[in-house]
């Protein structure tokens, strides 16, 4: 999710897996990608987390700030085109064939990458991939 531009954090103050110091601090870097992106947390109280996690993402602003006044970098904002995703997905088709010769153990290693970086998606991703896989069901997409 490259140019999000507003982040809205619910339950904010409910302490665990979701909200503690570094899941807010990935998640609120979701709109830091965006020249005017912004973080809306909603909570009844201000958590450790949340007070740790705020002033880890002004510290790395700060950093930002000084690193791009040096080096004379004005930011601009991300400029892509639309993409057709259903037309690029019919062009990446491939068997899963070709999946079969790749190393399952590989996409298992990515896989627990990917969420102990915390990219639930990605993980997800990879998890439905190697199912896919190992039930030899159908075709299989090169995006997955």
């Amino acid at each position: 999710m490259p140019e999000v531009g507003l982040v809205a954090i619910l339950d904010a103050d409910k302490e665990g897996f979701l909200r503690n110091e570094t899941t807010l601090i990935q998640t609120m870097g979701r709109a830091a990608r965006h020249l005017e992106g912004r973080v809306i947390m909603y909570a009844d109280k201000k958590t450790a987390s949340m007070e740790r996690a705020m002033e880890e993402v002004e510290r790395r602003r700060e950093i930002q700030v000084k690193y791009n006044k040096e080096h004379k970098i004005t930011p601009s904002q991300i400029i892509k085109a639309i993409r057709d995703w259903e037309l690029n997905i019919k062009k990446k088709e491939i068997t899963s064939e070709f999946w079969a010769v790749r190393d399952k153990k590989l996409l298992e290693k990515e896989m627990k990458i990917a969420a102990k970086n915390l990219d639930f998606e990605r993980a997800a991703e990879l998890r439905d991939l190697i199912k896919k896989l190992k039930d030899g069901k159908g075709k299989i997409y090169a995006n997955n």
